[in-house]
């Protein structure tokens, strides 16, 4: 039997290029922002909300349904003692990751582009498997990321940089800041040293593997 597709409703474009379907999916303002949070594992709906500043509880509701219909993500319950409802993306959601990739690259060449703007944690944990160099050289560390609400592990090797949420214990660097502060230390290249008299850096372990981490990252060239 043919499975009847789930996304019914209106259709923006009569068109069958493959680009047009997926802006029927993503097109609508914060649903690739809600993709986006969701990258790195489950999130409830308060989290979500929290971190996507400006969007309505109401619109916020009307994305998640409209991607659920689309199976991009699913709502599940989290077992005892959790016990609440998280939103998490599916496996063909997941696959939409270099999606997001290509147009992140693409876009910060742009002379618009203004790093310096507020952004989310998990944002600045995808600029890194964005933005890490093709030929950067074989280092294999472990990284924490301590940030207000959050924390993450990253394990790096010659071949990915893997990043989950998690505890930093054992990592051989930590870096404990703000997200902003963070893309400015490793894009903006600041010294540590200015951050942490600043009182805006918190950073543990190997100081000098932590400095190398960071010289794996560099935003593409702006446009002439």
């Amino acid at each position: 039997m043919t499975k009847e597709p789930k996304v019914a409703e209106k259709r923006w474009y009569a068109d069958a290029c493959g680009t047009a379907l997926a802006l029927e999916f993503l097109g609508e303002r914060w649903s690739m922002l809600i993709v986006r949070e969701l990258m790195l594992g489950p999130r409830r709906f308060g989290e979500l909300k929290a971190d996507l500043m400006g969007i309505s509880a109401n619109v916020l509701t009307q994305r998640l349904e409209s991607l659920e219909r689309a199976e991009i993500l699913v709502r599940r319950k989290l077992p005892p003692p959790a016990n609440v409802q998280v939103y998490e993306l599916t496996q063909w959601g997941y696959e939409s990751e270099p999606i997001f990739q290509t147009m992140g690259r693409w876009a910060t060449r742009s002379p618009l582009h203004d790093p310096t703007l507020p952004l989310s944690p998990v944002s600045a944990m995808l600029s890194l498997r964005t933005m890490i160099k093709p030929d950067r050289p074989n280092l294999k560390m472990t990284i924490g990321f301590r940030f207000p609400g959050a924390s993450f592990v990253g394990k790096l090797d010659r071949h990915e940089l893997a990043i989950e949420r998690g505890e930093t214990d054992g990592a051989d660097v930590v870096f404990d800041t703000d997200p902003t502060r963070f893309v400015s230390l490793v894009y903006g290249k600041w010294p540590f040293e200015e951050s942490e008299a600043e009182g805006r850096l918190r950073l543990t372990g190997d100081r000098a593997l932590a400095q190398k981490f960071v010289d794996l990252f560099a935003l593409p060239e702006k446009l002439a």
